[in-house]
């Protein structure tokens, strides 16, 4: 017999003229997931052509990124709840087809500012792809296998991760930089037809089109966010007075939507979902997760290339282990969280990440390479267990209108941990190491190894709240 979710989907499908398959639904999903992270990691490595090809600094061309993640950083909660009203499917054709022509006007920019606008708005499709990505998988697989379709999308993502600079590379040596950007057109293009094709049609509750969407408490959470974000990356490891301001800004901002959201008929994000413990560990955790996790791509070149004495060719091949591994292993954690149940496999993807972060800080100073290959071969599989589990466990039973909101939650909190990971850890880094430019190998060793040794204690925190929470018990419906 199949399974209630499966006849509801087919039926709506069928009854859109749109044979529904589950498969290609999925092909379209992870595309959807994939683009946004090929969009972050493949600009990176052209940032040096680029800085020559508009004859700007290295802190001009740096917008490029950062205008991108900014936008996604600020705009994904607002997407998620945007998608529950006025439905997820066509919001999310609007997000791919935002994304593929906002990467057409990157490739043809023929200025840098016109290059930096241009990434922003690639960035807001790129909100919308993923707040609504896993709100999916509810309705397109049935139940019992959404740790599976979550484990797919983990891949999916860092698939994007890994491809990015080695895809980057071959493409600004064969066509030059314009190249990193119309290659998401095809992909883009695809991924509208089989969304188009496959996704099942919203069904929208009676006069949901005629609820307000929050502006207020909208404009409130981008300006805090991005007042967040901004005090972390303005000024690189060096923390002044306007990094001071803009992260009391952001704490006041924090205050002030609270209010506002407590007052409004309609709010973006209802507060009373924060009564769910479960929901608070996860956000939490998934914010420490993704900081210890970015700590390896911040930390890793320097000890890498610094320490041991790797050419830029040879870093760039040992740290693609890591994403690798993530790619090879997500769909087998998905199976694993359906297996043993999510709880379980949260616990034991922490262990593991927790023992790889100890590894990192301990063992490369005593073995190198090796020691390092193998800390990584543990942490991230540990890594894909917990965002399989931990995204199984918050979107399985939540109510259909707010699937994305929360999916959106469960983003941002992941986008603010890499993007506390890039500022705090790399402070950390940079403190413990002295001057990174000129420190001796010996000092780069002793940085990265007190920089693991907070990551392993974050982790540590992280299985804390995790175990401590009522994160196991079972959740009322929202």
């Amino acid at each position: 017999m199949k399974p209630i979710v499966a006849i509801r989907d087919e039926t709506a499908a069928a009854s859109a003229g749109r044979p529904l398959s589950v498969q290609w639904a999925l092909l379209g999903l992870s595309l959807s997931m994939l683009l946004p992270s090929l969009g972050t990691s493949i600009a990176n490595v052209a940032l040096p052509p680029l800085a020559q090809a508009f004859d700007a600094s290295f802190s001009q061309v740096q917008w490029i990124v950062l205008a991108y993640l900014l936008a996604i950083t600020t705009l994904i909660v607002s997407a998620g709840r945007l998608g529950d009203i006025t439905g997820r499917r066509r919001l999310l054709l609007a997000g791919i087809l935002l994304f593929t022509a906002a990467s057409v006007l990157c490739g043809v920019a023929p200025a840098l500012w016109f290059l930096i606008g241009a990434r922003a708005v690639q960035g807001f499709g790129a909100a919308i792809m993923m707040a609504l990505t896993m709100a999916f998988v509810g309705e397109t697989v049935a139940k019992e296998n959404t740790g599976r379709a979550m484990g797919l999308l983990g891949t999916m993502s860092a698939v994007g991760t890994a491809l990015g600079p080695s895809l980057g590379g071959i493409l600004m040596a064969g066509f030059g930089w314009r190249a990193i950007f119309l290659i998401n057109v095809p992909l883009g293009v695809l991924a509208f037809v089989l969304s188009y094709r496959a996704l099942p049609v919203d069904r929208l509750k009676p006069g949901s089109l005629r609820i307000d969407f929050d502006k207020s408490g909208t404009l409130l959470l981008v300006l805090t966010l991005a007042a967040y974000a901004l005090a972390l990356t303005m000024g690189g490891v060096h923390f002044g007075a306007l990094n001071v301001i803009l992260l009391l800004a952001a704490f006041l901002g924090v205050g002030l939507f609270a209010l506002v959201e407590a007052r409004a008929a309609s709010p973006l994000i209802r507060l009373t979902m924060f009564r769910d413990p479960l929901l608070n560990a996860s956000l939490a955790t998934n914010a420490l997760v993704a900081t210890v996790i970015m700590t390896t791509f911040v930390v890793g070149p320097f000890y890498l290339s610094r320490a041991i004495g790797l050419n830029e060719a040879l870093v760039g091949i040992v740290m693609s282990i890591g994403p690798i591994i993530s790619t090879l292993s997500g769909v087998p954690a998905g199976r694993i969280v359906d297996r043993l149940g999510s709880p379980a496999v949260i616990v034991i993807g922490l262990v593991a990440m927790a023992v790889g972060s100890l590894a990192l800080s301990v063992l490369p100073a005593v073995c190198g390479i090796a020691s390092y290959v193998a800390a990584i071969a543990i942490l991230t599989p540990g890594y894909q267990l917990f965002q399989a589990a931990n995204n199984t466990a918050v979107m399985m039973d939540i109510n259909p209108d707010q699937r994305g909101v929360i999916s959106g939650l469960l983003n941002l909190s992941r986008n603010l941990g890499l993007i506390t990971g890039a500022s705090f850890m790399g402070a950390v880094f940079a403190l413990a190491s002295g001057t990174i430019t000129v420190a001796p190998p010996a000092a780069v060793v002793a940085g990265t190894q007190v920089t693991f040794a907070v990551a392993a204690i974050l982790i540590v925190v992280a299985l804390a709240v995790a175990v401590t929470s009522r994160t196991f018990a079972k959740r009322a419906p929202r």
